[in-house]
């Protein structure tokens, strides 16, 4: 059943998410990032709404022959360009892999090679910016705000068909959820794992590829801007450029990690997957680098060391934390964490045709500390992403707000969860580990 509350907060996004997108890109294209002098205008009557929209550049072709490209590009390295990585770099796993089991027992299968898809469309970049010159390295930037369009019309287009697609022609119908209620159904998805073919899996793709390997090309782009711009390259901006391209790619040299996450394993995939993967992240996440744009930021020494060690120091704890768990979980406990065995509690639980299942869960390690640990080192990479750009203004903190907002409810989520599966020795383990992200606060 869907809450009120739930149905209320799904209402609200689907009618305020995109606007905050556009006022975001918006206030900084006409109002220098400024958030409230566009409210102020509006409410001084100084401006109209129709004065605003019709400064804001419309959908044009370039944009969209730009887009339809990026997006078959990304295609056709997802779909027909087998994982050769994994071959010559140690450590790294790619090529085929197996996901997690879902609710209806089935065991996916997926072409794990989103590292690969990153280097081939960086080399290229590179050797366009350098060598070939087919176009400007501040060709994002330049149709930023028509790329935007051209990406709202992907997230709702895939949205939409995600939706009919369950409804009349599901991957698996036994993986496939119905509340009865369309904007809940629209918004988290219907089907658990919608395919077209063996190989194109909406998750995988739409999660991790046009969005996140755009990250750093957009990122690029705001720096060959500011180039063109002012001469330079400010501190600030390579140190925006350095920590989120090495978030970038720990994503991709751990995505057959991926494949255990909340996203893959319990999330459907819907608008909130769809819509917000095509705009929601390519959009809100490289706001420092716009930000950094129209206002170049140069960090005295001592500020960009502490912003870099901030950002590293909280990078070392989100890798660690999950490197730990993931050591934990294969090794089944046989392996030492800091140096001993570690510590965990014995757990069971039913499943759904009453068949008794065993789980351990750590408290050893990062995991002793606090029960989201990993969470808590991506905040403080999300923090430093933030602190790179000075307190002229508020916009580029939104990141560090809306990535507290959305880590805390995940750790409710995910609790709540397995309080559901494990019960009293749910209990033990939150008695055991007592904080969920800082330890001694919360």
């Amino acid at each position: 059943e869907v809450d009120w509350f739930s149905l209320a907060s799904i209402l609200f996004l689907l009618m305020f998410a995109p606007l905050i997108v556009y006022y975001f890109i918006m206030s900084c294209d006409q109002y220098q990032c400024s958030l409230t002098d566009p409210l102020i205008d509006l409410l001084m009557g100084n401006k109209h709404l129709s004065d605003i929209w019709n400064k804001t550049p419309t959908l044009t072709y370039t944009a969209a022959g730009i887009y339809i490209i990026w997006v078959a590009f990304q295609v056709i390295l997802y779909m027909f360009v087998p994982d050769f990585c994994h071959k010559f770099l140690p450590g790294y796993v790619g090529g085929v892999q197996e996901g997690a089991v879902t609710p209806a027992g089935v065991v996916n299968k997926y072409e794990i090679n989103g590292l690969q898809a990153w280097i081939i469309t960086h080399v290229l970049w590179f050797a366009n910016a350098y060598y070939l010159h087919w176009f400007s390295p501040t060709i994002i930037f330049d149709n930023w705000i028509p790329l935007l369009w051209c990406a709202n019309i992907l997230g709702y287009v895939v949205s939409t068909f995600a939706m009919i697609k369950g409804y009349f022609f599901p991957t698996n119908a036994k993986d496939c959820k119905f509340t009865g209620n369309f904007f809940y159904d629209y918004m988290m998805g219907i089907e658990f794992n919608p395919r077209i073919g063996e190989w194109f899996d909406f998750k995988l793709f739409f999660n991790g590829r046009p969005g996140i390997v755009a990250w750093t090309l957009i990122n690029l782009s705001y720096a060959a801007k500011q180039q063109e711009l002012y001469g330079q390259v400010t501190n600030s901006m390579i140190l925006v450029n350095v920590l989120q391209g090495i978030y970038v790619l720990d994503f991709f040299w751990n995505e057959a990690w991926y494949l255990k996450t909340i996203d893959i394993c319990h999330d459907h995939f819907g608008w909130y997957l769809g819509w917000g993967d095509c705009v929601w992240l390519p959009y809100l996440y490289t706001l420092q680098g716009l930000y950094l744009v129209y206002h170049p930021v140069q960090l005295s020494t001592a500020s960009a060391i502490g912003v870099l060690m901030l950002g590293l120091i909280g990078y070392y704890i989100f890798r660690m934390t999950n490197h730990q768990k993931d050591l934990f979980r294969r090794t089944n406990g046989n392996c030492r964490i800091w140096g001993k065995k570690p510590e965990y509690i014995e757990c069971s639980y039913m499943s759904v045709d009453g068949t008794k299942y065993y789980s351990k869960l750590m408290i050893s390690g990062f995991w002793g500390w606090a029960r989201h640990f990993n969470y808590t080192g991506d905040l403080m990479g999300s923090l430093a992403y933030c602190l790179a750009c000075g307190f002229e203004h508020i916009l580029p903190y939104f990141y560090i707000i809306y990535m507290t907002i959305l880590l805390t409810h995940r750790c409710i989520r995910d609790e709540h969860r397995c309080f559901s599966k494990y019960g009293k020795d749910w209990k033990l383990y939150t008695a055991a580990v007592p904080y969920r992200l800082i330890p001694g606060v919360f």
